[in-house]
């Protein structure tokens, strides 16, 4: 019986799969950042370095990929995954209160550079639809490319980071007029061109009028229906449900689809599910954002770009120059400091994949010439390739300015962006006990957040606006979620022995130093939690949550006066009768 070999498309995801399993991590320690290391993967394997070796050494065909493009269609998931995350880290809150950079330096970016680009390439002897298509689309950035680099180098937080996101967010948003433009200038759109128009306008208007008015009635009772019903299994499909079918709603409108899942994200931003969601779906956006390097980097035709290598690096370098001079001179008008004004421009000197497209629909159309259409393409992908350096040489050159400025090479406090969780206390189990704990931070003006398994009480809670998520915190990715590393403490209320250890352990390996006060169900389970790294372990008592506050306190320096009176006065208000 002849034995067959694997489908072409499971034999390109297994070598991805061994990829990212064993030559990123290799790469990695050798100074490589993930970026740029799936990027290489995707030129070593691809169809023009290794498809061609392939004649010479026919060993070589199970280390090539075979159909970059299917692996593009799943690469493209990670991008909307990606933004979904960051929609996660934004609420509209946060999201209002960058407004002044996602409308103003962005549209203005997005304006003033696509103005720049379409007058060179004018210049350069192109038609003036081809012109103005090239304008557009070099004026976007690879939101993928910036933000993962950002994620790696923990500074999506940063000035820098934060402006970046507005500016990348305006230019995903930009996305769908210059599609609509290319639809007219390419006479792909319907026989009424301008009536098509207002109908995608009026649809992806449509669509996201329902996210924002029907999304939190929606999305919360969902969630909380899969949570209680099956647990963290059936949370996990409801929460890859959510991302996909927001992403193919707008796609469906004629918006972008990472649009979509953005805006998913948001509204689920405050929500008590939202720490697990993002520790739920972060290996998928890991995995599925890197098959999208892989697949920019496998487009890569190395012989092809070699004899115009030149033009191209100088066409590189003077995108990069351009959009970092226009950046720079916008964003210090707009009240931004020039450092950070520069490290932006700089980190959004590459072309987008969205380029890319753009540049096909145009030769399709016959508005621009193969080989024009190829030199240009080979631009966006090196220009792709050189970002991790473009983004260290703007990191490096921000500094020399602050220097020269006489500056501190730190950034300047972020007071535009709201603090995240820091110096809190985090309360693992929200009982009877975990909220009179809670209580007593509370009446003491601690900050605090906990998190509990039953998505009925956290939904109770909440209501009464308490910062109470759903999760495991026997899980190390749901503590690094709530900045387990930045707290004051962690009380540990679970009444189930084998959680309490988990949970431990979990906080241990998280944030080593920090101190723990655990609750014990007898003197066993209490040396049981000491010899996992608790620091204080209170046995299970009626005085049980007291001791624990109290303990709590103690360890942040509050003085014992203090504590010993207010330990007195919810022990008067626990022992009344009818608090029993």
């Amino acid at each position: 019986m002849e034995h067959e070999s694997f489908p072409i498309g499971t034999a390109d995801i297994l070598l991805y799969l061994a990829a990212a399993g064993v030559a990123v991590p290799l790469l990695h320690r050798l100074g490589m950042g993930q970026v740029m290391a799936f990027l290489l993967i995707g030129v070593l394997l691809g169809p023009h370095v290794a498809g061609r070796l392939v004649e010479l050494a026919p060993w070589l065909a199970p280390l090539t990929f075979k159909d970059p493009h299917m692996l593009e269609r799943l690469g493209g998931l990670g991008v909307v995954f990606l933004l979904f995350m960051l929609g996660l880290e934004l609420s509209l809150d946060r999201l209002a209160s960058l407004r002044r950079w996602l409308i103003g330096l962005g549209s203005l970016q997005v304006g003033v550079t696509a103005a720049v680009i379409a007058a060179i390439a004018w210049a350069y002897g192109n038609g003036l639809a081809a012109s103005t298509l090239l304008g557009l689309s070099f004026a976007l950035s690879s939101t993928a490319v910036v933000m993962q680099l950002l994620i790696e180098q923990r500074r999506q937080a940063s000035e820098a980071g934060r402006i970046a996101f507005s500016v990348l967010l305006a230019q995903d948003v930009a996305v769908v007029p210059i599609l609509l433009l290319v639809g007219l200038l390419s006479g792909f759109a319907a026989a009424d061109p301008w009536g098509a128009l207002a109908e995608t306008l009026v649809l992806t208007a449509l669509a996201l009028a329902a996210f924002l008015l029907l999304g939190p009635r929606v999305l919360r009772p969902l969630l909380r229906l899969a949570s209680r019903a099956a647990g963290r299994d059936v949370l996990v499909a409801a929460a890859l449900l959510l991302v996909i079918g927001s992403a193919g709603l707008t796609a469906s409108a004629g918006a972008s689809p990472a649009l979509g899942a953005f805006v998913a994200g948001v509204l689920l931003a405050e929500s008590e599910f939202r720490h697990t969601i993002e520790a739920d779906i972060e290996p998928f956006k890991g995995l599925l954002l890197g098959l999208f390097f892989v697949t920019v980097g496998a487009d890569v035709d190395p012989l092809a770009i070699l004899p115009d290598l030149p033009i191209v690096l100088l066409s590189v370098i003077g995108l990069a120059a351009i959009k970092a001079a226009i950046v720079a001179g916008l964003g210090v008008a707009l009240g931004l400091a020039l450092p950070v004004a520069l490290e932006v421009g700089i980190l959004l000197g590459q072309g987008g994949e969205f380029a890319l497209i753009v540049v096909g629909l145009a030769v399709q159309a016959a508005l621009l010439a193969p080989e024009t259409a190829r030199f240009m393409v080979a631009v966006v992908l090196v220009s792709m390739l050189a970002s991790p350096l473009l983004a260290r040489f703007g990191q490096a050159l921000a500094a020399s300015v602050r220097a020269r400025a006489g500056r501190s090479s730190a950034e300047p406090p972020e007071s535009a962006w709201p603090a995240e969780e820091a110096d809190h206390v985090v309360i693992a189990g929200f009982g009877r006990v975990g909220r009179t704990v809670a209580q007593l931070f509370d009446q003491a003006q601690i900050a605090w957040l906990a998190l509990d398994l039953d998505a009925a009480r956290v939904a109770q809670e909440r209501g009464h606006a308490r910062p109470v998520y759903v999760g495991d915190a026997g899980r190390p990715e749901i503590l690094a979620r709530v900045r387990l590393e930045a707290a004051q403490a962690l009380i540990v209320t679970l009444d189930q022995p084998a959680a309490a250890e988990r949970t431990v352990q979990a906080a241990r390996r998280v944030a080593p130093r920090l101190p723990i006060v655990a609750r014990a169900r007898d003197a066993e389970h209490a040396r049981k939690l000491l010899e996992l790294g608790a620091d204080a372990v209170i046995p299970e008592t009626v005085e049980a949550s007291l001791q624990l506050a109290g303990r709590a306190f103690e360890i942040m320096g509050l003085p014992a006066e203090e504590v010993a009176l207010r330990l007195a006065r919810e022990r008067d208000l626990l022992l009344a009768p009818e608090a029993g």
